[in-house]
């Protein structure tokens, strides 16, 4: 696995840091995993490529649902870890290096009729710490029905605006703060590249 080996770069965007956007609660954001009980801490990953897409797979079980890689993590497991292991168990993918990590954890509620069926209505929704990698390796790196527990049918690198409309409704909110949490984070790599 490539990574870059330096400190968490934790960003504070305009919906992590201080007030939410307007009409956004802020419930949304907590700083510490231990302070939402009920909800499963999780870590969640933004893949981008070099055109600076982010990678978006469509669930099996779920079809018309759109999400980034994200995934439980494990009793004592840094969080870091654990994305990247969510990330290589969903998509095969190890070949990246880490841009950025987000400051605050984010949750959201799993609607009624899913709380009972998701990990057998122990959890009412997630608490997720996210994290921003660049994929360095091809695309045919990418396999998603070749890894042991596939969770999506296909995948495809859309434009980071453009992930907030292919998200379903309850997780909309924290991905539209990840887009703003995030995208300056690329636009400053891009001026120190250009």
């Amino acid at each position: 696995m490539v990574e870059d080996p330096q400190e968490p770069r934790a960003v504070a965007g305009a919906g992590l840091g201080g007030g939410g956007p307007a009409g956004r609660p802020l419930s949304l954001r907590i700083a510490r995993a231990e302070d939402a009980q009920d909800y499963r801490p999780c870590a969640g990953v933004v893949l981008v490529n070099d055109a600076d897409q982010v990678w978006v797979g469509e669930r099996n079980d779920y079809p018309g649902a759109w999400q980034m890689p994200q995934g439980g993590i494990d009793a004592g497991e840094d969080p870091r870890k654990a994305a990247l292991r969510e990330l290589h168990e969903e998509t095969g993918v190890s070949n990246v290096s880490f841009l950025a990590e987000s400051q605050d954890w984010l949750k959201y509620e799993l609607p009624d009729d899913l709380r009972s069926r998701a990990w057998k209505g122990r959890w009412r929704g997630q608490v997720q710490k996210w994290f921003m990698f660049r994929h360095l390796g091809p695309d045919d790196e990418i396999d998603i029905l070749g890894v042991e527990e596939p969770e999506f049918d296909r995948w495809q690198w859309v434009e980071f605006a453009e992930v907030t409309e292919l998200i379903v409704d309850f997780k909309r909110p924290v991905y539209e703060l990840l887009v703003e949490t995030f995208r300056p984070v690329l636009e400053e790599a891009a001026r120190r590249s250009s």
